[in-house]
This record gives structure tokens, C-alpha cells and sequence, in this order.
């Protein structure tokens, strides 16, 4: 028995992939839409979150300084110092930064476009190579 909770995100930010040998390599921007996945077997068993896994507020506060300092309204080539901030660098770049503040945290879903979107699961990724 598990349970899995997801909280949405969203910001507006700008980008460029250099290299990209489409439109892609000039700068432009997105309404992007992210998503955190958190996963547990045991849930709270007494206090203010009795009954809960994590607290959805808790949730949003693991993304809300990354949000303010980093990702809505800059330049992510910039606020994340990489060269190329693909979908994929994002989700693994926000994933990596919230792990440490949400330990639950399963994976991150990160949205460009209303059709376009990648998720990383760094287990599922791990368990693969086992397989």
C-alpha cells in the first residue's frame, strides 16, 4: 500500500538551446507548467497532518523560493547556469534541488507546451539498469 500526492507548479521563463538545429536555438518563451510527485507508505499518524502523507502546503513551500529566485521570470540559461536548460535539465535540476527539503519526493513533470512535457524519476531510472 502507497500513497502518491502531486502538486502543480507553474512560471514564465525564457530560454535557449544553442546548439538545437531548430527554432529552439533562438531565444524564446514558455508558460511552463512542473508537477512534484511524492511517494509513501506510512502516513502521519498523529498531530496537525494526522491521516496525511505531507501536507500539500509543505509541498509548494519545497518549490516556492526555487519559483521566486530562480525559475519565474528569468532567463533559465542564466538563473540555472546551464548552457542547454532542456525540459529533461529542468525537471532533473528541480528534482535535485527539492529532494533535500522533501525526502518523499518521487519525481518532477515539467511542461513547455500544452502537448510537450518529460518526467524524471531518478528510481525508475536506477531500477532500469538493474533490470
Amino acid at each position: 500500500m502507497a500513497w502518491t500526492l502531486e502538486k502543480d507548479f507553474r512560471f514564465e521563463a525564457s530560454h535557449q538551446l544553442p546548439k538545437h538545429d531548430g527554432k529552439c536555438a533562438r531565444l524564446h518563451g514558455h508558460s511552463w507548467r512542473g508537477r512534484l510527485i511524492c511517494r509513501g507508505r506510512q502516513l502521519q499518524e498523529t498531530g496537525p497532518h494526522e491521516a496525511m502523507l505531507i501536507d500539500y502546503s509543505e509541498m509548494r513551500g519545497a518549490i516556492q523560493s526555487l519559483l521566486e529566485e530562480k525559475l519565474d521570470h528569468w532567463h533559465l540559461n542564466d538563473s540555472l547556469k546551464m548552457q542547454s536548460p532542456t525540459s529533461e535539465a529542468i525537471a532533473k535540476w528541480i528534482y535535485d534541488q527539492v529532494k533535500p527539503k522533501l525526502p518523499s519526493l518521487l519525481a518532477v513533470e515539467i511542461e513547455e507546451t500544452c502537448t510537450s512535457r518529460c518526467r524524471y524519476e531518478p528510481e525508475l531510472i536506477s531500477s532500469e539498469r538493474g533490470a
